[in-house]
């Protein structure tokens, strides 16, 4: 996988390669500074978007306990879909309280004209393997059969946001009155393989090559009571890689880059 700031590297060498071709009567050491400030400048470029957090505030139809989260991104982060929800501790659903907006209205920025084939606008879109077990959690069933929000069953507004370029702090909170209950958090990156999901894995199957990677599931136990109280949440399982069943597949021992969409991800109970 390409990182996010190796392009711009890229770019600063073939600036490079132009002033050696046009000023070839600098010296080599002058020539050398002149790289080494032009690739020092495109990486600090880099890491200032990367330092910078955004904040998300959802508002829930009703709030019992006020939850912070905190995602710090990690090396293979690019523009991830998330989906964050409340389950009691048996694994019942509960609440939604957050889901990035492409996914949760089923309307992308590129439509779909047919499977592979695109529009220059926006329009419906069908991800099953975005993040399906969110999705079957949720057990909305659209037209089509599938559990994927559609523009019919979207999730509201007040629940979704855009999705963060970088690390991003979301305020909200769940209206569970349990002592304890379990946060969960769905991550998934289009077309992101690796040595294990590779795009002929399922030759046959489209949604499948529309993720590879499946998508990672996190988790943590909280106590609404604990104010104060930071938790850091844990990969617990992989979802279906097409999106087929609502399943989780705790094995995710070929689970790679996947696991470094987020090198952090945390709430606090307010």
């Amino acid at each position: 996988m390409i990182s996010a700031f190796q392009p711009k590297i890229i770019l600063s060498v073939y600036f490079c390669k132009i002033i050696i071709e046009q000023k070839s009567e600098l010296n080599m050491k002058t020539i050398v500074l002149l790289m080494f400030v032009i690739i020092i400048a495109s990486c600090a470029s880099q890491q200032k978007l990367e330092s910078i957090t955004e904040i998300i505030t959802t508002t829930p139809e009703q709030i019992n306990s006020k939850l912070e989260f905190e995602f710090t991104p990690g090396k293979a982060h690019n523009h991830p879909s998330i989906a964050i929800w409340i389950e009691d501790l048996e694994g019942n659903y509960i609440e939604t309280l957050y889901v990035t907006q492409y996914f949760a209205k089923g309307v992308f920025g590129h439509g779909e004209i047919e499977q592979g084939k695109w529009k220059n606008e926006s329009g419906n879109v069908r991800r099953p393997a975005t993040l399906p077990f969110w999705s079957h959690k949720r057990n909305i069933k659209a037209a089509d059969g599938l559990y994927a929000p559609s523009p019919e069953t979207a999730v509201p507004d007040v629940l979704t946001g855009a999705t963060p370029k970088a690390g991003f702090t979301l305020k909200t909170g769940s209206k569970a009155t349990d002592n304890m209950f379990r946060i969960l958090v769905e991550v998934n990156q289009p077309w992101d393989s690796n040595d294990f999901w590779t795009n002929d894995k399922f030759p046959d199957d489209f949604n499948y090559k529309t993720s590879l990677q499946p998508a990672l599931v996190y988790a943590v136990t909280v106590s609404p009571n604990d104010t104060g109280m930071l938790y850091y949440l844990n990969p617990i399982g992989h979802s279906h890689y097409s999106g087929k069943t609502g399943e989780l597949f705790t094995d995710i021992s070929t689970i790679t880059t996947a696991r470094e969409i987020f090198s952090k991800i945390a709430v606090t109970v307010k």
